[in-house]
């Protein structure tokens, strides 16, 4: 039986009992602030850039959200969202992807502030690829510029829900994606069309600058990673970093669509979805 129909029958009987107990089928009433008594969340955003538009993840080279990990509607991605509703919290249809294609850390206070004014009680953030991806390795966001615009839209979303849940994971082992990437030559030939090139410009070559540039990129990964989880830790009790979740993934190139051989397709989504989920810390 789909996990969708165990949780609603589970449910429904859960509801039968409570009202031979108390004499009434009242469903119990929301807690201040659009949380249900279990504490799970009334409403959700996510925040980020084209990983979590779920970019590429529907054939074509453009946003999907529908297939986001984090707030994702469609029947193909176990998001967030998706679990939070199986597990009986009231977020259907006020869940608001917020992220945006190409979007760095500099764009972040923004994007909190919209989920300010969506008054969500649940905020994911995955932020940091399209700063490292620039087209020159020297022009990637430098890790002190990235922190304080990460603290920024962290301070928007403190300051605006304070009681809210936020969610903020690592960034994606990128350097990964050239390991598994950098002999399969339909995924070159594309690279060379300008996919990331601080990073997997000269996809094929071996040249001592070239591994300098891809170990420089890795290390900038590494510092930002290091800086979310500082910001995060600094924000206060109300936020979870993933523990370096989404870094440790070891994708194939089975998860990442065959368009660009950088986005994750509905495979990578899921696995994202998974491997967050669990730091996020709902007790369901």
């Amino acid at each position: 039986m789909p996990r969708r129909w165990v949780a609603a029958v589970a449910c429904l009987l859960a509801l039968a009992a409570l009202a031979c107990e108390e004499g009434g089928g009242a469903t119990p009433r929301p807690t201040p602030g659009g949380s249900t008594p279990t504490g799970l969340p009334g409403s959700m955003a996510a925040l980020g850039d084209s990983i979590t538009t779920g970019f590429g993840s529907c054939l074509v080279l453009t946003s999907c959200q529908r297939n986001s990990w984090s707030t994702g509607d469609g029947i193909r991605v176990d998001s967030h969202y998706q679990r939070l509703l199986d597990a009986g919290a009231p977020v259907r249809g006020r869940a608001r992807n917020h992220a945006a294609p190409g979007a760095r850390a500099d764009a972040l206070a923004g994007q909190a502030g919209a989920a300010v004014r969506d008054k969500a009680d649940y905020v994911t953030v995955l932020i940091g690829a399209n700063d490292a991806c620039r087209d020159d390795i020297d022009r990637m966001t430098p890790a002190a510029t990235f922190r304080t615009e990460v603290d920024r839209a962290l301070r928007v979303l403190r300051d605006g829900r304070p009681k809210a849940r936020v969610l903020v994971t690592s960034i994606p082992d990128l350097n990964r994606l050239w390991e598994v990437g950098h002999t399969e030559s339909r995924a070159v030939r594309v690279w060379k069309a300008g996919i990331c090139p601080a990073l997997l410009a000269n996809p094929t070559s071996d040249a001592p600058a070239d591994r300098a540039r891809r170990t420089r990129f890795a290390d900038r990964i590494d510092a930002y990673n290091t800086q979310l989880k500082a910001a995060c830790r600094a924000y206060g009790s109300r936020c979870r970093y993933d523990g370096g979740a989404v870094h440790r993934v070891r994708f194939s190139l089975d998860e990442v669509n065959a368009l660009d051989w950088f986005h994750p397709n509905v495979a990578g989504q899921n696995r994202l979805a998974e491997v967050t989920f669990t730091a996020a810390g709902w007790r369901l």
